[in-house]
């Protein structure tokens, strides 16, 4: 394994040996962008313990790896099941309602604060990393069950079946999941668009 390329089935194969120097490189390789990953589900301390546990998983089941999928993609799904079988263990109270961060209609069924025209590119207006972090803090405002539905969709990218699949919901359960939090996220970051666009 030279410099920055690394040679996958070299990798998988001195994994499957229990060479130490390939699990360093495995974690030395992978490590800071699967940290990112757990990161979106788990504050710091549990992002990290998921990202150990994650390891460790793959580490045990490399021999189930049949090589069909990149090797980051493979250890990706772990550490998302990792991440959110720890979300799992830690909520054992009820969900929370979404009802309270989702706008408000008026009788004649107008909203009673109608969403102001979003800039044609919202980055732009806001800044990238800046608009990274308030989107971010939106996020996390939102009850765990919509927060992960958004996450799994809309950052992860995954396919509603996918989703449904690792969290326990139907596809359609998904998509009015994800409906509704879009809907709340819209209604959490309107102010915050508004004040910089005006």
């Amino acid at each position: 394994m030279s410099g920055d390329v690394i040679d996958e089935a070299e990798l998988v194969e001195g994994l499957r040996r229990g060479d130490d120097a390939a699990f360093e490189q495995l974690v030395r390789t992978y490590g800071g962008r699967l940290l990112q990953v757990a990161r979106r589900f788990l504050r710091e301390e549990d992002a990290r313990d998921a990202l150990q546990e994650a390891f460790l998983s793959a580490f045990k089941a490399i021999h189930r790896f049949d090589g069909k999928a990149k090797i980051s993609t493979w250890l990706h799904r772990i550490v998302v099941n990792s991440a959110l079988m720890r979300l799992r263990k830690k909520s054992s109270k009820m969900e929370e309602s979404l009802e309270p961060l989702l706008p408000k209609f008026l009788e004649d069924g107008h909203q009673a604060h109608p969403s102001a025209a979003w800039p044609e590119n919202p980055e732009e207006a806001v800044g990238r990393e800046q608009m990274r972090d308030v989107v971010r803090q939106a996020i996390d405002q939102l009850p765990e069950g919509y927060r992960n539905v958004v996450l799994l969709r809309d950052i992860e990218e995954l396919s509603g079946a996918e989703t449904g699949e690792l969290l326990g919901l139907t596809p359609n359960a998904v998509k009015v999941r994800l409906h509704r939090a879009r809907r709340a996220l819209r209604e959490i970051l309107d102010p915050q668009i508004r004040e910089v666009t005006a």
